[in-house]
């Protein structure tokens, strides 16, 4: 049964998040709320989590897992970047925008994509989420909550904890989110390609 953990969107209560990140160090996964929608989040070597997620939504192996980042310093160990596609990356960020990059050495070979060895990483605009990666001191390992034949990602912490209380293990509620994922850009040829619409706006670049 997953544990339900009831969090002020603002102000996050340091305790909550503490159990949370406790969770997340003994292996837990968590579904938890972002400045898009829902996600599942794990710690980045979690090889069990994967498995979870990709069970849960019904992932193949080329999915792009998502690396979720407090900051610039933290996505530069994990993922390659020119000053160019950082300026543009800067320019929206912290914000809804997930952006697929070449990998660096640093991310674990089954998280990348297996031909174009690439991975996904975002910044969040959301104060749950930044109290969790501070006291975490990694990135998550994240995907969008968006269950199978489903076309809507779940909103409403009670309900995922209701659909997904044997499959989690903690479910964070810090009231509703929105119910589209971020917008995706894929840089992995160097310029800027929209591959999902979502929250954040795509007009910069296309």
């Amino acid at each position: 049964m997953a544990r339900f953990f009831d969090v002020h969107p603002e102000d996050p209560q340091p305790r909550a998040i503490g159990q949370v990140v406790k969770m997340l160090q003994d292996g837990g996964l968590i579904a938890y709320p972002t400045d898009s929608c829902y996600a599942l989040g794990a710690q980045v070597g979690n090889r069990e989590a994967l498995d979870r997620i990709r069970a849960i939504r019904h992932l193949d192996d080329k999915h792009h897992f998502t690396l979720v980042c407090k900051d610039f310093a933290q996505m530069g160990q994990f993922v390659m970047l020119d000053n160019d596609i950082f300026r543009s990356i800067k320019a929206v960020t912290p914000g809804s925008y997930t952006f697929i990059l070449p990998a660096t050495r640093e991310v674990p070979k089954r998280l990348l994509h297996p031909k174009k060895k690439t991975v996904g990483v975002r910044i969040p605009d959301h104060k749950v989420v930044q109290a969790l990666l501070a006291e975490l001191g990694e990135p998550l390992l994240s995907s969008t909550l968006l269950l199978p034949d489903e076309e809507e990602p779940l909103t409403q912490g009670w309900e995922i904890k209701e659909r997904l209380d044997n499959q989690v293990d903690g479910v964070i509620d810090a009231g509703d989110t929105g119910s589209e994922p971020t917008t995706v850009i894929d840089f992995s040829s160097g310029v800027a390609e929209v591959v999902r619409y979502g929250t954040g706006d795509p007009s910069r670049f296309e």
